[in-house]
């Protein structure tokens, strides 16, 4: 943070600096030019009045001088060359004109030889601009600096309490609290950061979680049939007679392609993190997305004795997204409802607005109000008779809540009005028309 605001001083200071001085050099520019428009005017005025004095006799000098000192208001006066003591190469300049000019910090004036008055002198008194208070402009400038350097530390100081906040969460995830969260101010000047911050934070805690649970389901599902390969193996290497013996191994070849299986669902779960950020989006028919759903599902329907019908949207119904995803998201629900319903399941668009809403409805037995949040979660299974012997994993809804937060959507259980089960319904948040028109 020092450096934040190390920086920062600095930069504005010089930039400060920089124009302080690139001023300064245009105004004493222009003064200068000031300056000299006014000796011009004054080295004129005294040419005049030594045509003036050289037109009057030498006892009316003085009195002429009084007259123009009055006339022009100005301090002009007569010396005696004499009492003048001048090198020679500045002696010359007195009988030019203009006159010549002498100055110190104090004083200046110009000399003028009158032509027909050799030995006498114009002496013209040349005003002297005011100086100023050195002290009093060194502490007002003092004071510009200090004001600008307060300005911005208090500035900065928001803006480096929001990064302090950023950085304290980012060293607590590092030590595993993954639940640090960087807290909203509608007045922080980093707010896009910050909520990319929770974002990212939020998916890492996600997928840590899911890969918790993920080694826990397997550590624990994998031991039964190791075991029954170990009683395989065993009993087959006791076994003299050649039938028992290709029964056991029946049977191994039976849990090993379970295995397999089991295997190849964990695996490809704990891969699907990688695929949110390939989505392949694009503008689709979601009519024709469910209708290919209800056809690939149709088969599976006959062999439960369930009738499944489809209700399509009248509206125009095209939608940017994934179209492989959101299939497998729609065929996850309609093959889980097919399995839990008595005799009917029920497949349907609707469009709200702009958002896409797409229902699954069964007239099964429902799902408790108190596991409607849970079952999304993966390896969960709310029926004890659809075993993982039978290729059941509990990821079908897992999966299809993961395809959901990819497309910033969100999935939805409740009771059905309609058929008396359970409702699951795909959520998908509302679209511009310029977003589809750009895909």
């Amino acid at each position: 943070m020092k450096r934040l605001y190390i920086s920062m001083i600095v930069a504005v200071l010089g930039a400060f600096f920089v124009i302080n001085w690139g001023l300064d050099k245009l105004v004493a520019q222009q003064g200068n030019e000031h300056e000299n428009t006014e000796l011009v005017i004054y080295q004129k005025l005294i040419d005049g009045f030594e045509q003036q004095l050289s037109n009057v006799t030498s006892e009316e000098l003085s009195e002429k001088v009084v007259l123009l000192a009055q006339d022009f208001q100005v301090r002009v006066s007569l010396e005696n060359s004499k009492n003048i003591a001048l090198p020679q190469s500045l002696l010359a300049q007195l009988s030019q004109k203009g006159g010549l000019l002498l100055a110190s910090d104090e004083d200046a004036y110009l000399l003028r030889k009158v032509t027909l008055h050799p030995e006498v002198l114009v002496h013209l008194q040349l005003p002297l601009m005011p100086i100023e208070n050195a002290q009093e402009n060194l502490f007002l400038t003092l004071l510009l600096y200090l004001g600008i350097c307060g300005i911005l530390l208090l500035w900065l100081l928001p803006l480096t309490r929001r990064l302090y906040l950023l950085t304290y969460s980012a060293a607590k995830i590092g030590a595993g609290d993954l639940s640090i969260r960087v807290p909203h101010n509608r007045w922080s000047y980093i707010n896009t950061l910050e909520s990319s911050f929770n974002h990212m934070a939020t998916r890492i805690e996600k997928l840590v979680e899911d890969n918790k649970i993920l080694a826990r389901s397997i550590s624990h599902d994998i031991r039964t049939p190791m075991s029954c390969l170990r009683f395989g193996v065993e009993a087959a290497l006791d076994c003299d007679d050649l039938t028992k013996k290709n029964s056991y191994l029946s049977r191994m070849e039976s849990e090993l392609t379970r295995m397999e299986e089991m295997t190849t669902a964990f695996l490809e779960y704990a891969g699907m993190e990688r695929q949110g950020f390939h989505l392949k989006t694009e503008l689709i028919n979601v009519n024709h997305l469910i209708e290919l759903v209800a056809n690939d599902c149709q088969s599976l329907a006959e062999q439960y004795n369930i009738k499944l019908s489809c209700q399509l949207s009248t509206e125009k119904s095209h939608y940017t997204l994934d179209f492989h995803w959101c299939y497998r998201a729609t065929l996850n629900l309609v093959s889980n409802a097919i399995q839990h319903a008595e005799t009917q399941v029920t497949l349907s668009v609707r469009k709200i607005n702009q958002a896409l809403s797409i229902e699954v409805e069964d007239d099964g037995k429902g799902i408790p109000q108190d596991k409607r949040d849970v079952i999304f979660s993966p390896f969960i299974k709310l029926d004890s008779t659809r075993s993982r012997e039978q290729g059941h994993f509990g990821l079908g809804l897992a999966i299809s809540a993961k395809v959901m937060a990819w497309h910033q959507g969100s999935i939805k259980a409740d009771a059905s009005n309609d058929l008396s089960g359970a409702r699951f319904s795909l959520l998908f948040p509302a679209q511009s028309h310029s977003d589809n028109s750009n895909t």
